[in-house]
């Protein structure tokens, strides 16, 4: 067996939706520059993808959110058109703010679910599932 591994990358993405709204960020840089996305990103060396979810959130939008619940994990060699990446997806709880766009971000904004497509990457999947799971989680939650 070959000592040298070539990995995929390790990223986040925080799926905030509240009140018939999804946050999205826009996409600043390429790939994907210009589309709607989930905050997110890759994930450092010594750092949980809890911390690495939560630090992309506030980079991204400004927000402090902290994760609720796993979405799932979304993996496959061509998820990006860069290089292979496994993302853990998180539905995000917290209190919303004013939303200050900054790293990777042009913009950032709550979005009507309906209006949230197309979205980069395959974060329509992810917003399918996230949205299934808050349906079976009940109103309560």
């Amino acid at each position: 067996m070959s000592s040298r591994y070539q990995n995929p990358a390790l990223t986040v993405d925080a799926i905030w939706i509240r009140r018939g709204r999804v946050l999205l960020v826009r996409r600043a840089h390429a790939p994907f520059r210009g589309m709607w996305a989930f905050p997110g990103g890759f994930v450092e060396q010594r750092e949980t993808v809890e911390e690495a979810v939560v630090r992309e959130l506030r980079e991204e939008t400004g927000l402090m959110g902290h994760p609720k619940a796993l979405v799932g994990v979304y993996s496959g060699p061509e998820r990006d058109p860069r290089k292979p990446a496994t993302s853990v997806a998180f539905l995000i709880g917290g209190r919303p703010g004013a939303l200050r766009p900054g790293d990777d971000a042009a913009g950032a904004a709550w979005v009507p679910l309906e209006s949230a497509h197309p979205l980069a990457f395959d974060h329509g999947r992810m917003l399918r599932d996230a949205r299934r799971l808050l349906a079976r989680r009940g109103p309560s939650r």
